[in-house]
């Protein structure tokens, strides 16, 4: 039997997400879980993205959602290949940093930061018994340090701390063979983008990252497939 990878991807329901899963089941032939916080949404994704793709109903900011999703993952499969880690939320243009609702900003943490923390902790165990291993996570320019400027508070700086959650887990996971990377979709119209490229543009850098050989890199930030500045 033809050895399937399975993928992983968090806020597929649409997006960014969705069309990243729809690639990596078209393109790739993966078995792809669409993950989403309401689970019929992902289940009217999966059944557009067909090919096999399942919904998983998760919630990366509610750790029993998270316990619960990777339970099912292993009982039912019993390893994972890759996690991309997209869900993000909140691109606070109204925002600066010294007058900032920091409610806001923690809310924004939850899920761009300790929610791929969360799932690459859970995914870790499973990853290691899957075949060419990789996490992915969907990061921004607006957390570039070398770049970074006024507005976005929330989102910009938890997408930095996110871009060093990439670094470490990359060095630490690299004895695995388990390539680890930050990528830049660019940006994108999507509902939060609201302007700019097409989400299949987008898409297609998570996707080469999601599907690099062995000897591919990591611990890289990157937009369409070109090394960026941290």
């Amino acid at each position: 039997m033809t050895y399937q990878p399975i993928a992983l991807v968090t806020g597929a329901n649409r997006g960014i997400g969705k069309e990243v899963a729809r690639l990596l089941a078209a393109d790739h032939g993966m078995k792809v879980l669409v993950s989403s916080r309401d689970l019929k949404k992902g289940e009217a994704a999966a059944q557009q993205i067909g090919r096999g793709a399942e919904a998983l109903q998760l919630d990366v900011c509610e750790q029993a959602s998270v316990t619960a999703a990777f339970a099912k993952i292993e009982a039912e499969h019993g390893r994972l290949d890759i996690l991309v880690n997209n869900a993000g939320v909140d691109y606070d243009t109204d925002q600066q940093a010294h007058t900032a609702d920091l409610a806001r900003v923690h809310r924004a943490f939850e899920t761009n930061l300790f929610g791929p923390w969360a799932m690459t902790i859970a995914a870790v165990p499973l990853l290691k018994r899957g075949e060419s291993a990789r996490i992915v996570n969907v990061s921004s320019g607006a957390g570039s340090i070398n770049s970074m400027s006024s507005g976005n508070p929330g989102y910009g700086i938890s997408k930095a701390a996110l871009n060093a959650l990439t670094l470490k887990t990359a060095a630490e996971l690299k004895p695995q063979r388990i390539l680890v990377n930050a990528v830049c979709p660019g940006w994108v119209a999507t509902d939060m983008g609201r302007g700019g490229r097409p989400v299949s543009e987008g898409a297609e850098g998570v996707v080469w990252a999601a599907t690099l050989p062995d000897a591919g890199p990591t611990g890289g930030f990157f937009r369409d497939g070109k090394l960026i500045d941290w």
